[in-house]
């Protein structure tokens, strides 16, 4: 993940000053451990501004609103209590080349700053820091301790120290092409290294990116470059400079990542940020700027997509595991049971044993180890195992209490393994649902696995202690496809969404569809009244249907549909457990979906 360096930091502070100044603190919301956002008011607007010391996406930037689920976080408590009502009056650097912020908090704008909130963008090290006129820390994110740190505490009631300064050479637009050069060249190696470990404020996706402007490679070393790549470099070096000092940023995505630096093409004539539009440069094959969008967009969308896409790993990654281990479980469970089930079917050949033995009395003898007798029915011979030391009915007997063992066994265990097996038919749903969940690719995936999460807590097969639900007034929002003839078709993400298609957005028109006795979503065709589905349609929703189950490799799939009314939901069952009646098959082929 790329991180926030200098210049990424600086272009961000620059729009948040020039549209964020004055404005009003209206409330703190901590989104998780890291990321703390402040709501801001101004006399145009109204946002929210995340500020984050996540060790990888550590970032101050405008944000999308917070969910609607309590915030339970001590550090967000501490700086709604100081803070709220106050007026955000700067934002600042604390020194050169320092990627640390100083937000100032005062009564009113144009009044001394009361509070200041130190962001301490720096990767790892990251930090938030609250510190009153005193200068004396009343909150922060982390505290660090001697045993951490002992080059720089911080805790509670202690002064707050700005990081150790950096002792690298400061970038300067003074500085001279041969000075420049020499400082970089001294000892060869990699220019992208010597770049990096000679000068302050760099990155290493800017030089990179600065290096690859030039059409330069940055693994190649100082020693190979000729005079004209040396001044090509040394160009797009300055024009850096030149868009620090004028604070003219062009954000864009790139194959690695984003860059807020719009760089000239190779023997392009320099322009002049202090001059130039905010005008776009299409020919420019290493960016792809977007128009209209800011710096505050592109890092909400970056670091929002980058973090998403690790918990989205960590969190399928952990659910799959736990449906793993509780499925062996219980399917070791469910084979005990039948093997007891399978001993259990010879009750009645016990019974007619030893109704035959106490019918033939007679034929027993002492010492007998075994008796041949013919069936009641079949006359063909019956062989009985006698206990020598027991008479004929002394033997029958234990017979027929062997049977009613077996008996009562029968009975006990079958419950036992019905619900056995409705709970592996749960969790395999359950299964289904996630085996569709293979990789991230917008927030509603996030947002399944969390409602699946949710679901497993509910059902007590994970234990959180520290869990707290999600927002219920959240939108579901529906796998959705259109047949051939413009029918809608909505399919179901997980067991909440499949009892909402089911129960609460079907109609009497629609038609249901779902695979039959295999785990798999719920789909509903959308008709209206009048409205008839052609063959295509209902092909297309069997293939579709097929598709989000857990057969979606085969070739074909049986795939049944009914009318809603006919779907009943059993007293107790589980989320996304349902019988249905009145149904017919169509023949899915979830290789020809077109998911």
């Amino acid at each position: 993940m790329q991180p926030v360096d200098f210049t990424t930091l600086t272009a961000t502070c620059s729009e948040l000053r020039a549209k964020w100044l004055p404005a009003r603190l209206e409330q703190v919301y901590q989104r998780d451990r890291f990321t703390v956002s402040l709501a801001l008011r101004t006399m145009n607007q109204r946002g929210w501004i995340d500020i984050s010391s996540h060790p990888t996406a550590a970032r101050i930037c405008v944000g999308d609103p917070p969910p609607r689920i309590p915030d339970t976080f001590t550090f967000s408590e501490q700086l709604r209590h100081q803070l709220s009502g106050l007026a955000l009056v700067s934002i600042a650097p604390v020194s050169p080349w320092e990627r640390v912020i100083d937000l100032q908090f005062a009564k009113r704008p144009g009044e001394p700053a009361l509070w200041h909130l130190y962001a301490e963008i720096m990767g790892k090290y990251s930090n938030v820091i609250l510190t009153a006129q005193d200068n004396l820390v009343v909150t922060c994110a982390h505290q660090v301790g001697l045993k951490q740190s002992s080059v720089r505490p911080v805790q509670t009631g202690q002064p707050y120290e700005l990081p150790p300064s950096l002792t690298d050479a400061v970038p300067s637009l003074s500085e001279s092409l041969d000075r420049w050069k020499e400082r970089i060249s001294l000892v060869p190696g990699q220019l992208k290294t010597n770049l990096l470990k000679n000068y302050r404020g760099l990155s290493k996706a800017l030089v990179v990116s600065m290096i690859r402007s030039a059409n330069l490679d940055p693994e190649q070393s100082t020693d190979s470059l000729n005079p004209h790549q040396w001044q090509q470099l040394f160009q797009r070096w300055q024009y850096w400079l030149q868009c620090l000092e004028n604070s003219k940023f062009q954000p864009s995505f790139t194959p690695e990542g984003y860059s807020v630096i719009d760089w000239p093409k190779p023997d392009e004539k320099q322009p002049n940020p202090a001059n130039e539009s905010n005008s776009l440069n299409p020919l420019n094959p290493l960016q792809n700027p977007l128009p209209n969008c800011s710096v505050q967009e592109i890092l909400n969308s970056y670091y929002t997509g980058e973090i998403n896409q690790q918990v989205f790993a960590q969190l399928r990654h952990q659910l799959t595991q736990k449906l793993n281990n509780v499925l062996a479980k219980l399917r070791l469970k469910a084979n005990t049971f039948k093997e007891r089930l399978q001993q259990s079917a010879g009750a009645d050949t016990h019974k007619s044993q030893a109704d035959l033995l106490m019918a033939n009395l007679q034929h027993w003898q002492p010492g007998m180890k075994s008796i041949s007798l013919p069936d009641f029915e079949t006359e063909k011979p019956v062989v009985i195992p006698l206990n020598v030391e027991k008479n004929a009915v002394q033997n029958a007997q234990a017979i027929y209490k062997k049977h009613q063992k077996l008996k009562r066994a029968r009975i006990a265990v079958e419950p036992l393994l019905a619900a056995v097996q409705e709970e592996i038919d749960y969790l395999e749903q359950v299964e289904a649902a996630l085996s569709v969940l293979e990789t991230y690719r917008n927030t509603q995936d996030l947002q399944t696995l969390a409602e699946i999460r949710e679901e497993l807590i509910q059902q007590k097969y994970l234990v959180v202690p520290d869990y707290r639900s999600s927002d219920k007034n959240a939108a579901i929002e529906f796998h959705r496809y259109q047949t051939p003839s413009g029918f809608e078709l909505l399919i179901g993400r997980n067991n909440r969404q499949n009892d909402q298609l089911t129960f609460r957005t079907a109609n009497d028109y629609d038609l249901w569809f779902h695979t039959l006795e295999i785990p798999g979503s719920h789909a509903l065709l959308r008709l209206t009244p009048g409205k008839v589905a052609e063959e295509t349609d209902l092909q297309f929703a069997a293939d579709m249907t097929a598709y989000y189950s857990r057969a979606r490799h085969s070739e074909q799939v049986p795939v049944v549909y009914t009318e809603p009314k006919y779907v009943y939901k059993p007293k107790g069952a589980k989320p996304g457990m349902v019988v249905y009646k009145q149904e017919r098959i169509v023949w899915g082929r979830p290789q020809q979906a077109p998911a």
